[in-house]
């Protein structure tokens, strides 16, 4: 199946089109949506239960925007959600049970890429344009394979995370604060300098997965 844009996909100011900025709008939403509610979910179903909890399992998707990862979006392609408050006491295996249900985000991600692909093959065989939902697709298999960076919020990040030691909490709060910034840098000086940091690592594995859920 054609794609009608690279991905990942960025807005280009010098090539900006309104029907591919409002797709790719529509499609950060989605994927923002389901990452965080996938998380608040699995918790809840883990033991993390919060009723009337403000930031779980009310599927507004202006309310799960993230300044810095907004921005990463609109600069790289990828980008994350406003942070889900876990309650890792609340687990019966803290540690685990926090990376599981931090890694529910990216999964979402795929499963919904996955649902988008499906309806792209439909459309296809009706001779409808598929671009929209091939962009939904796209977005959302970004979004969980750029998961995979070892700096937090992102899913990676909060491996490393849940394996420093609880006494050494002060490291553990820098590298929480450090890592949104960290990531917003690399893509920055990714654009500027129009050298791959991390991009030419984790690219390929995103072409392979689009690959193989469109066929």
């Amino acid at each position: 199946m054609d794609q009608p844009w690279p991905v990942p996909f960025f807005l280009d100011p010098q090539t900006l089109a309104v029907d591919s900025t409002i797709c790719f709008v529509v499609s950060v939403l989605l994927a923002l949506t389901i990452n965080a509610e996938a998380q608040a979910y699995v918790a809840m179903f883990l033991g993390d239960y919060r009723p009337g909890a403000k930031d779980r399992l009310h599927f507004n998707a202006f309310l799960h925007l993230d300044i810095l990862g907004s921005l990463c979006y609109l600069a790289g392609g990828f980008g994350w959600p406003r942070t889900v408050d876990l309650d890792p006491d609340k687990f019966k295996h803290p540690r685990l049970f926090t990376f599981i249900a931090r890694l529910a985000g990216p999964v979402a991600n795929f499963l919904l890429a996955n649902i988008a692909a499906s309806i792209c093959y439909i459309m296809k065989i009706v001779d409808y344009d598929p671009r929209v939902f091939l962009m939904v697709a796209g977005v959302n298999v970004v979004t969980a394979v750029y998961s995979l960076l070892p700096l937090p919020p992102l899913t990676g990040g909060v491996l490393i995370y849940v394996l420093i030691p609880a006494p050494w909490r002060r490291l553990r709060w820098l590298f929480w604060q450090a890592g949104p910034f960290l990531l917003v840098a690399t893509v920055l000086l990714e654009r500027i300098t129009h050298q791959g940091i991390i991009s030419p690592y984790l690219n390929p594995l995103v072409t392979m997965a689009m690959k193989l859920i469109t066929g």
